[in-house]
């Protein structure tokens, strides 16, 4: 069986999508068992903390062999968003309709088309009808169904309101699924012009600029300084590309292996919160997506604590995170929420001043409704300006990069054109 630790939140483009290796983990139980079960996280010493957090006992973690190969066998096995999101619309209209637990699962069983994700259900299904409660069945698989998608089904169990704690979760979750479209929407276009512009300029130096350079070679003629620099660069990428190819192999490498250690991602991490534009976008997704599932969380009844507890994985910054857990303990030792995220040095003042009303009127899970929707706003401003800024700024670079290869290779023809004339 998968477990996976906490959901990630990151977004493509600026922050990028990072895969987290799998663990196998010895641990303690509550209860006095001993078992082994198979985590996915950033870093060994993330995943023990976390756990530790949780109340268990870590006996040993190892890292499990062979992850890359699986990378693509767990991508396709779990659910994506759509129809994540799909099944439990599916879900709520049929607990509205008043149809038993079991005849809703053999519904969507069947109309569902055979995967992991139905087979899950069907297990899910057998849970139920020998005794288990919806949310205890549903935990059992934390690869599909996140913490904060349980502790939503539980809080429904407990008040008899499961479609009202359903309906809410859908709409996190489809305004997480918004802003991700966003973010993935405003990346794209400057990704693809970068990738256009580093194929144009590969084949200019690897195919035009060498058939000229055989020209010149063949006329015998003297050649500008800024022609000579440019055929010089051609030859050397020509005869040692496979240098190249292994300066870039070997770079990727090095990041991969640097954000697989703690000190490492701390560093990048750290690295991206000084940046002047990309600092304050990341500051500010983070905080539309913590403030989004710690309210979300605290209106299915879940206690502040552990709701923070689940919500500080969303930050998906190791630095924001370890500030965020030095707020989690302040909580626990009696501080209040606003005072807590205050020593944290990274809530804007204008979500603390809310989070502080939200604490006295007794609207904190509404208040952080609004700060969320405030800084949604804030993150689609940056994107828009982002995109508006670098899309004429990457055409300018482009075709003055491309211009200065032609230009360079065409000035001997032109000299010798002015000459012959």
């Amino acid at each position: 069986m998968y477990f996976t630790l906490k959901n990630s939140l990151l977004p493509t483009g600026v922050l990028g999508f990072v895969a987290m290796p799998s663990y196998l983990c010895k641990i303690g139980t509550a209860d006095g068992r001993v078992v082994e079960k198979q985590f996915d996280a950033t870093t060994k010493e993330q995943l023990k903390e976390n756990l530790e957090e949780q109340g268990f006992y870590v006996f040993q973690i190892r890292r499990k062999a062979l992850h890359l190969f699986q990378l693509g066998e767990k991508a396709a096995a779990r659910p994506t968003g759509r129809r994540f999101l799909s099944f439990n619309q599916e879900l709520l209209v049929l607990l509205r309709s008043g149809l038993p637990i079991l005849q809703i699962f053999d519904t969507q069983i069947e109309q569902m088309e055979a995967g992991a994700f139905r087979d899950i259900l069907s297990e899910i299904r057998e849970d139920i009808r020998g005794g288990s409660v919806l949310s205890d069945a549903f935990a059992r698989f934390p690869r599909f169904f996140p913490p904060l998608y349980v502790a939503s089904v539980k809080a429904g169990e407990k008040t008899g309101d499961l479609p009202v704690t359903l309906t809410r979760f859908l709409e996190y979750q489809k305004r997480v699924e918004a802003i991700r479209a966003k973010v993935r929407s405003a990346s794209f276009y400057p990704l693809m012009l970068t990738s256009a512009a580093v194929i144009v300029v590969l084949f200019l130096m690897f195919f035009v600029v060498p058939s000229f350079t055989q020209i010149y070679a063949d006329a015998k003629v003297e050649l500008p300084l800024i022609t000579r620099m440019m055929m010089g660069i051609a030859g050397v990428l020509g005869s040692y590309w496979y240098l190249l190819l292994l300066a870039v192999v070997a770079t990727f490498t090095f990041f991969r292996t640097l954000l697989r250690t703690s000190r490492g991602r701390l560093f990048v991490d750290k690295s991206i919160l000084k940046l002047p534009f990309f600092g304050p976008l990341m500051i500010e997704y983070a905080l539309t997506s913590f403030c989004r599932t710690l309210g979300t969380t605290l209106a299915s009844g879940t206690p502040m604590v552990p709701a923070m507890q689940m919500s500080r994985g969303t930050l998906n910054n190791l630095r924001l995170e370890k500030e965020m857990v030095q707020a989690i303990h302040r909580v626990e030792e009696g501080s209040n929420l606003s005072s807590s995220l205050e020593r944290t040095g990274f809530f804007p003042t204008l979500a603390l001043r809310m989070v502080n009303v939200g604490e006295a009127s007794g609207s904190l899970t509404e208040m952080l409704g609004d700060v969320s929707d405030y800084y949604e706003t804030e993150v689609e401003r940056r994107l828009t300006k982002l995109t508006t800024m670098i899309e004429p700024v990457l055409m300018m670079v482009m075709g003055m990069l491309i211009a200065f290869i032609i230009l360079a290779m065409y000035i001997p023809i032109f000299q010798l054109a002015g000459t012959v004339g």
